[in-house]
């Protein structure tokens, strides 16, 4: 009786430990993934048709992000550039939300334009921002976090004196990318005894105006 006591409790204590770790590293994959951002742009090619008018490769939506990337869960920072595939979608097992990421090795140009299916405009500015094809999830999508109460992702716009920043629910310059991504998550049922899902503020490196001209 006294060892059946000794293994539940360590049973206990290793399964809380292994769900610290799970949060901490969610936050980190997260922070990785996105200082790993790279300014990518392509021509709009629908349906795989002719060239189109060019845009820069990232997508920016309240419950879904796109973009390339020199971070990965596959090879981390050693390994090809992924396009990353982020999308909030509802939980099979209880009446929350997960975040789970696609994967997919970064192709080209062609590659990229081929999930532009077309141009719309974006509140509040109406400026006109390429909207991609569906966020397919499936058996290869990796679930970063569960049992979420909500979870939410807002940008970071840098402004000029006195404002000099603003957090925006969607991106809609269509030139440049955010200077910070906030991704807020809530857990479903707060536990104070272990470390939840935290919400994750990063910042992009990226200074480079995407779309403009580039000469040496």
């Amino acid at each position: 009786m006294s060892m059946r006591v000794g293994i539940n409790a360590m049973e206990r204590v290793d399964s809380r430990f292994i769900a610290n770790r799970r949060a901490i590293g969610v936050q980190k994959v997260l922070e990785s993934q996105i200082a790993g951002m790279m300014p990518v742009k392509a021509n709009c090619r629908p349906g795989g048709g002719p060239p189109g008018p060019e845009f820069s490769m990232f997508e920016g939506l309240p419950d879904q992000m796109r973009f390339v990337s020199s971070y990965s869960l596959a090879e981390a920072a050693r390994g090809y550039p992924r396009l990353l595939e982020l999308k909030v979608i509802r939980s099979d097992k209880d009446s929350g939300y997960r975040l789970i990421v696609n994967e997919r090795i970064y192709g080209g140009p062609f590659m990229i334009g081929s999930l532009c299916a077309g141009f719309a405009p974006m509140p509040p500015e109406g400026n006109q921002m390429p909207r991609f094809l569906d966020i397919e999830v499936g058996p290869a999508s990796f679930v970063l976090a569960d049992h979420l109460a909500s979870c939410r992702i807002l940008y970071k716009q840098r402004m000029p004196p006195p404002v000099l920043e603003r957090w925006l629910p969607a991106w809609g310059i269509p030139d440049l990318l955010p200077s910070g991504i906030r991704v807020e998550l809530a857990p479903l049922a707060p536990d104070g005894s272990k470390l939840e899902p935290m919400t994750v503020s990063a910042t992009v490196h990226v200074t480079k105006w995407v779309l403009g001209p580039y000469a040496d």
